[in-house]
């Protein structure tokens, strides 16, 4: 059964910093792309962050460009947003998510949450002004 699981969300002052982790099992990770998504209280689910398969492509939202790093580690079937500089706006529910993709494909843009058919249940960041 494909599993996600965030974790690593908390509060934290305005400018601090949190590393939100993805734990995956049910499918060979290498094979898939991994995308961050958030979503605050009467807001869309917007897509922030996505890594390719091949662990070289990267794309991230405009909003958290340079802000926010997305990676992986395949041998811990774990996904990770590290995440510095955050503002009251990054408050949000965060969700990881995963789809099945061809090594040769490149995320073009942040990712879009149609795209992908596996989810976590997310993580609540909140940040203090």
């Amino acid at each position: 059964q494909v599993q996600l699981v965030e974790s690593g969300g908390g509060v934290v002052d305005d400018g601090g910093s949190l590393t939100l982790s993805c734990r995956t099992s049910g499918f060979v990770m290498e094979r898939y792309a991994i995308a961050w998504f958030r979503q605050a209280p009467g807001q869309e689910r917007e897509g922030i962050a996505c890594i390719a398969p091949n662990d070289i492509y990267l794309e991230y939202a405009q909003v958290v460009k340079g802000r926010f790093v997305v990676f992986r580690d395949n041998a811990k079937s774990t996904a990770y947003l590290k995440m510095d500089d955050l503002k009251p706006d990054d408050t949000a529910v965060y969700f990881c998510a995963a789809d099945p993709r061809s090594i040769y494909w490149k995320p073009e843009g942040a990712p879009r949450e149609n795209d992908y058919a596996y989810w976590g249940q997310g993580t609540q960041v909140t940040v203090f002004s």
